[in-house]
């Protein structure tokens, strides 16, 4: 790559990352989808533009990858080392028998998940994970309504003129396997899977792989061998309000809002992370919870993180006080925080509900 060459042309970012998939797709023009007007220019898409490849490796798919999230252009950010956020986004899909085009949804859903780095400046990172509430594509009966996150398995980063980008894969996981991935860790089930999924690709159509004996008894051994890895959920139900103190609490108070899904997240993961002194942070679109181990407990509001502290009897006391039921619940302890549940809804392709909990 000729950096100056790429200073002159004023487009350094793309060109690099247009260099790095022709070496991965050779003479092929892949099917490129830009907004009329995206959000560098004043529209609703924060993208520039999302390619999509065809490929036969692993299973017939297609391969979309993102064009936005780094800089694509001239170098604005401080930051020398990374363009931009410091990825693209990529997404295998497999493909249908006769299909010629890629399905048109993937964009969209790229572009949500773009528009969630940006609107909550949350970078997504190999071994990541993130709930969907529903099925990933809307037009399509599926049991992927959750997706786990890998640094792409052909596409090695690159170093173009404004910095480092990072391609991170999305890889679309059932229910089933989401609360494996939480418990254990996102990328060593996506390992597990791998025989089963090649590229990890995304099939629409499949079943949970958590049936097949081989992943099972992985995800069994992981979590008796190694705990939780999981250090960060990703959630755009969550909400913290500023309450007038109780007469209970020293300092401020607050109304934390969650949904009965991400309760139930918390309530499974925070007995393997605490207690090995290790933190968790359950990141929205607005605010981030941080929990901490610690020997006495705190509330501490750090702009638009909360900073929760609790010690070893407190943490047992939240988790047999707390329940994925819609509900307002206080716990001992933590008397300054009144928590929030509210009833996560999980709808089919169509809209429909077709799941309560809480």
């Amino acid at each position: 790559m000729n950096d100056q060459a790429d200073n002159d042309s004023g487009t350094g970012g793309w060109d690099a990352i247009n260099a790095s998939l022709a070496q991965a797709y050779p003479g092929q023009e892949p099917r490129h989808a830009a907004p009329v007007l995206p959000a560098s220019l004043g529209g609703g898409d924060p993208l520039d533009g999302i390619s999509a490849y065809f490929s036969t490796q692993g299973w017939p798919h297609w391969h979309y990858v993102t064009y936005g999230l780094s800089e694509l252009y001239g170098k604005e950010s401080e930051d020398l080392d990374h363009s931009g956020y410091g990825l693209e986004l990529t997404f295998r899909l497999r493909a249908l028998p006769g299909q010629t085009e890629p399905p048109s949804w993937a964009f969209d859903f790229l572009q949500n998940l773009a528009r969630y780095v940006f609107r909550t400046g949350n970078v997504f990172q190999d071994g990541h994970w993130m709930t969907a509430n529903g099925p990933i594509a809307l037009d399509t009966p599926t049991r992927i309504c959750s997706m786990a996150f890998a640094s792409d398995p052909q596409l090695p980063a690159i170093d173009s003129v404004n910095g480092r980008v990072e391609f991170v894969q999305v890889v679309g996981l059932t229910l089933e396997e989401e609360r494996a991935a939480n418990q254990w860790a996102p990328r060593k089930l996506l390992d597990a899977l791998l025989p089963h999924m090649p590229l990890w690709i995304t099939d629409l159509e499949r079943e949970s792989l958590l049936e097949a004996p081989d992943v099972a008894e992985a995800v069994a051994a992981g979590l008796a061998r190694d705990g939780s890895s999981s250090e960060a959920l990703f959630t755009d139900v969550l909400q913290v309000a500023e309450m007038a103190p109780s007469g209970a609490a020293v300092g401020p108070s607050f109304k934390v809002t969650l949904g009965a899904r991400q309760v139930a997240s918390l309530l499974t993961l925070l007995p393997l992370r605490l207690p090995f002194g290790q933190f968790f942070v359950l990141s929205g679109s607005d605010w981030q919870l941080f929990f901490e181990p610690a020997e006495a407990d705190s509330v501490v509001l750090e702009d638009t993180m909360l900073v929760v502290r609790m010690c070893p009897a407190t943490l047992a006391t939240f988790t047999s006080a707390m329940a994925p039921r819609e509900g307002s619940y206080q716990v001992a302890g933590l008397a300054q925080l009144t928590w929030s549940v509210q009833k996560t809804l999980i709808r089919d392709a169509s809209g429909a509900v077709v799941q309560t909990i809480g």
